[in-house]
């Protein structure tokens, strides 16, 4: 017998990731309502509160009949307003939870951030067993921190199943961050500038990307896991038992590259290759191209091979289980996933992408420069000093700390947990990404929303 399909909630779904979640939910036919400050959109049953009361909560879940919550409200990063953060992130969080248990609504899923675990240090190929720092970079992180830990907390709290999202560097249409601020660069003639090397690797994240890691979470949130929690065993082992078949298909089966950006490419071998010069064709010349081929659009699966330093690995999986006996990381209930596009690239390339881009826009606007490169030892001794002077006429410097460091370190992360687990491959490649945000940017330019001396 079919499962009832889920009623969805999206807190926060006037804003961006929040207003694509709506979206792709109203393409596949879910019933969804918004509950935001704020109604933008009126394609939806809205309802308007304060999540942070937690009354005002309950009232939306009773009059939608919502099974499932998905919490994306958030301020925005960057503001110097740590009260703000406080009063949305984590008491709100917590009242959504309190109005979820009320409820008995079966599922949500919170959308939390990568930056939680970001220390100011370099970050390569990090994945889920990284603990945040006892210090985090500022009040959006701490508070987002916090707000995360209360979501996976409440896993299992009178039958509430829960799930916390960490995307990094979102971007597309509808953002009003990312693209705003690079347009302020490129208006006012600033894009020659780069602080650090540019050798450090980021996360960018596709924002319909992000909204169908979510979606996915809330379909698989109440799978139930590939083996039994240990918690559940008459004795909780203290050597590692077999994985179950369910464990092991998660883990073993090859996944597909990442490969929307820069495309596929296939090794030849002496079974599988194009032909090249030749006097006269080997005699199974068809088959060698027929395989070759194949193998461009259908590719092999290659055995996963594991060390103890993996995080999927069977002694790592034991230990997670020991550590944490009512839960398995092979589950997605009681879990944390980062979502990235899964291709880090150098940070001041996508900036220099969208540029291009905007001179198609703008021809003749950039005058041809060679880049004027700063340290990032530089850049924060200017930081420094811009931030004193901001402190001292009451002004937001355009120039952090924040901002430098941001800039000069690797950010990148290990998405291979949500592959398999979520069953999250990205939708649209970076590029792709950057051009649908700028024909997004265009088309609000065009109708008058941006105004600029051009």
């Amino acid at each position: 017998m079919a499962s009832t399909k889920d009623i969805y909630l999206v807190i926060g779904g006037s804003g961006f990731v929040g207003r694509h979640i709506v979206e792709q939910l109203l393409r596949r036919g879910d019933n969804v309502s918004v509950f935001d400050i704020v109604q933008r959109y009126h394609d939806v049953p809205f309802y308007s509160g304060d999540i942070s009361d937690q009354e005002q909560v309950s009232t939306a879940l009773r009059r939608s009949g919502t099974t499932c919550i998905i919490h994306t409200a958030s301020p925005p990063a960057g503001l110097n307003d740590p009260a703000l953060y406080w009063k949305v992130n984590v008491d709100g969080t917590k009242a959504i939870i309190a109005a979820a248990v009320q409820n008995k609504v079966r599922k949500l899923v919170f959308t939390s951030s990568a930056g939680v675990v970001f220390n100011g240090n370099s970050l390569s190929n990090v994945d889920e067993r990284l603990a945040p720092p006892e210090r985090p970079m500022d009040a959006y992180n701490e508070s987002k921190q916090k707000a995360e830990e209360a979501v996976i907390t409440a896993n299992g709290k009178d039958g509430l199943l829960t799930v916390a999202l960490r995307p990094a560097g979102i971007f597309g249409p509808g953002d009003r961050q990312v693209m705003a601020g690079l347009y302020k660069v490129y208006e006012d003639g600033k894009t020659h500038f780069q602080i650090g090397d540019n050798n450090n690797l980021f996360d960018w994240t596709y924002v319909e990307n992000v909204a169908h890691a979510h979606l996915l979470a809330a379909d698989k949130l109440d799978t139930p896991p590939p083996a039994p929690p240990f918690s559940t065993l008459e004795n909780i082992p203290l050597e590692a038992p077999p994985l179950t078949e369910a464990e092991l298909e998660i883990i073993t089966r090859p996944l597909p590259p990442l490969d929307l950006t820069v495309g596929r490419r296939c090794i030849p071998t002496s079974e599988a290759r194009p032909l090249g010069p030749f006097v006269a064709p080997p005699p199974n010349a068809e088959q060698l191209v027929a395989a070759f081929q194949d193998k461009r659009t259908h590719p092999e699966g290659r055995p996963v091979v594991r060390t103890r330093f993996d995080p999927l690995s069977e002694p790592n999986i034991f230990r997670a289980k020991f550590d944490n006996p009512d839960s398995t990381p092979l589950q997605v209930a009681g879990q944390v996933f980062y979502i990235t596009n899964g291709e880090p690239c150098y940070f001041w390339d996508m900036p220099r992408l969208v540029w291009n881009h905007l001179d198609t826009m703008f021809p003749g606007h950039r005058q041809k420069r060679g880049y004027t490169v700063l340290s990032a030892s530089l850049g924060l001794a200017l930081a420094f000093g811009a931030e004193c002077w901001g402190w001292l006429i009451g002004k937001e410097p355009a120039l952090t700390k924040f901002k430098v460091t941001y800039s000069c370190v690797d950010r990148w992360h290990n998405i291979e947990k949500a592959r398999r687990v979520l069953g999250y491959e990205p939708q649209v490649s970076l590029a792709d990404g950057v051009q649908r945000m700028v024909d997004w940017w265009r088309t609000e330019y065009t109708s008058g929303t941006h105004k600029t001396a051009h």
